[in-house]
């Protein structure tokens, strides 16, 4: 590597706002991509050994001559990392063709919790029904008992006479919300 280019790399490295975290652990990030970018960056970043999650969803979509079972992200606009909060961490990532920025105050990473990211992979496995919703910042916390979403916790809400738990990605600003009807829910 040339002089110049290290230079620019360093200048680079100054220029990124650090993560506030000071942990050798692993933690998850929101990113946030281009428009319709979210497959390719997850692709990019698993290619260079960086943990990716990228909630895909099945929709039909139809075209006037035919329709086709099409998977789009769950969120778009965004994807999931794993990393350690460091600087070299964080440049691999926005270094990235497609990546905006991390997810946060002035672009600085926000971790999300584990148990978030494991409460949406349960989600998406079960077949449960869903909906996406708006962030909710009110609401009492509870953990479904029993049941294929066993151990999922969110915000319980009520809506139309309907109780719905709320499962949300507060970086993202971005929840899903699930009919608990017949699910045994206490409060956490």
């Amino acid at each position: 590597m040339s002089s110049g280019n290290q230079l620019s790399q360093d200048a680079f490295l100054r220029q990124v706002p650090p993560l506030h975290l000071s942990s050798d652990e692993a933690r998850w990030y929101a990113v946030r991509t281009r428009s319709r970018h979210e497959k390719i960056v997850a692709d990019q970043l698993k290619s260079r050994d960086v943990t990716t999650f990228l909630p895909l969803v099945t929709q039909v979509h139809r075209w006037s001559d035919r329709r086709k079972m099409v998977h789009v992200p769950l969120f778009p606009g965004y994807t999931f990392v794993r990393v350690v909060p460091s600087a070299e961490q964080y440049v691999l990532v926005l270094r990235v063709y497609g990546v905006s920025s991390f997810v946060g105050v002035r672009g600085q990473g926000t971790p999300i919790p584990d148990k978030q990211i494991a409460d949406i992979q349960a989600l998406l496995t079960s077949d449960a029904a869903y909906s996406i919703c708006p962030l909710l910042k009110v609401g009492q916390r509870v953990r479904i008992r029993g049941g294929c979403l066993d151990g999922v916790e969110g915000l319980l809400t009520a809506r139309n006479g309907e109780c719905n738990l709320v499962i949300s990605v507060e970086p993202m600003q971005r929840s899903l919300a699930i009919n608990i009807q017949g699910y045994d829910v206490v409060a956490i």
